[in-house]
């Protein structure tokens, strides 16, 4: 369903000319597919996805979504983005609604299409509510509400859970992974995280320092609906974070400097579960 060939992006810079944000990525993502792209702060993570949605572009190479090359946002791609960018003066049913209404679909069935997404993240109690009445999780279930009521074949997901606390952020794993085996969509998520990046996809791509290329592929090849106590679980995490402890290195010696050595166990599973989120 995607496939991105030979990508390369630069961006240019105000004092010292231009920099490359991703050299050469490639990587094919199939229809019903949950991948991941996981790897330290600046390695490209979220410009890769800027550009499967057609919010940005690219310099090299070619991103196409179903045979079709990508040169800006389709219906067919819908993005959740971190932070929620709910409408504070709508409820939670008028803001899920909004893009069919954007698309001129009659109010009757538009409310209905709303409320059967509404239902689906359990937020029917919460319709009439505004934002500013919502916790975080509730935003982010009405963000996701909103995606899902386009009813797009991709869906874009840009650390949708980071700002959430580890209780609500785990109450949402399962319930996207619930929503992702009833709908069968296609789903390229971002994120530092590499618990949540192994419990919720198919396949983890870990993405190098910048310039981002890919380094590394881990299927996960877990029972659904998966089990945080899953030795598979456990296996693929600690290959990752074998993986990522290179590029970690660098992005800290970038930082504080070549005399800077990272032992193989400076940081634990649990410490190591957000991967260069603080750098």
């Amino acid at each position: 369903m995607i496939q991105i060939k030979h990508v390369r992006k630069t961006f240019k810079q105000r004092s010292s000319g231009s920099f490359t944000a991703i050299d050469d990525v490639s990587l094919t993502i199939r229809k019903g597919e949950f991948v991941s792209l996981l790897g330290p702060s600046g390695c490209g993570k979220s410009t890769v996805l800027n550009m499967v949605a057609g919010l940005e572009g690219y310099d090299e190479g070619t991103i196409e979504v179903n045979g079709t090359k990508v040169t800006g946002p389709g219906s067919d791609r819908v993005v959740v983005f971190q932070e929620h960018a709910l409408f504070p003066w709508l409820t939670v049913l008028d803001n899920v609604a909004f893009g069919l209404k954007q698309k001129g679909i009659p109010k009757k069935e538009r409310y209905e299409k709303a409320m059967e997404q509404i239902k689906t993240v359990h937020l029917s109690k919460f319709a009439d509510r505004y934002p500013h009445e919502l916790s975080g999780g509730m935003k982010q279930r009405a963000a996701i509400a909103r995606a899902l009521a386009m009813d797009p074949e991709i869906l874009l997901m840009d650390e949708p859970f980071a700002a959430l606390d580890e209780q609500t952020r785990l109450i949402l794993h399962k319930e996207l992974e619930e929503i992702w085996m009833k709908t069968g969509k296609t789903i390229l998520f971002i994120t530092h995280n590499i618990r949540e990046a192994v419990i919720l996809s198919d396949r983890v791509v870990v993405m190098s320092t910048r310039p981002g290329t890919i380094k590394k592929e881990f299927a996960v090849q877990a029972a659904r609906p998966r089990d945080n106590a899953d030795s598979v679980i456990h296996h693929v995490e600690s290959a990752i974070m074998d993986v990522l402890a290179e590029e970690l290195e660098k992005v800290v010696k970038e930082e504080m400097g070549d005399e800077y050595s990272l032992k193989k166990n400076d940081f634990s599973r649990d410490s190591a579960d957000s991967v260069g989120g603080g750098i």
